[in-house]
């Protein structure tokens, strides 16, 4: 996966500089940041909604789409691939591979909240 993510992120670096009118990466780009943030939002909620549905296919066919989202988010503000590598290789090494760095305080959104976030995110999603 690293290898793909990489050729990813350069076909994006590459897109930069091509007719927004021919290339949908290209568009993303011109819209900004906020755009950017919103597709990548609505893929990783698509992700989650496929998961609660145990949709698998549904779900590895949105996860394409919330990497291909996130790179184009990172090469907007100057993150490389390799950025991201050296964080997760030295939370590997504080707290091991699968385990995720601690907050410092712990939010619970309560049910009526949870469902908030959804309908929200189901909302945005229609916006396209």
């Amino acid at each position: 996966m690293v290898d793909s993510v990489l050729k990813l992120h350069a076909a994006v670096l590459a897109a930069r500089t091509r007719d927004p009118a021919f290339s949908r990466t290209a568009k993303l780009i011109g819209e900004g940041v906020p755009k950017m943030a919103k597709k990548l939002a609505e893929e990783a909620v698509e992700v989650g909604l496929e998961a609660v549905q145990a949709d698998r296919e549904r779900v590895i066919l949105e996860s394409a789409d919330l990497i291909y989202n996130l790179v184009v988010l990172w090469s907007e503000i100057g993150i490389a691939p390799a950025d991201v590598w050296r964080e997760m290789d030295r939370r590997e090494q504080l707290y091991g591979i699968a385990e995720k760095l601690p907050k410092n305080r712990s939010v619970k959104l309560t049910e009526s909240q949870d469902t908030d976030a959804v309908a929200l995110a189901r909302a945005l999603s229609r916006e396209d």
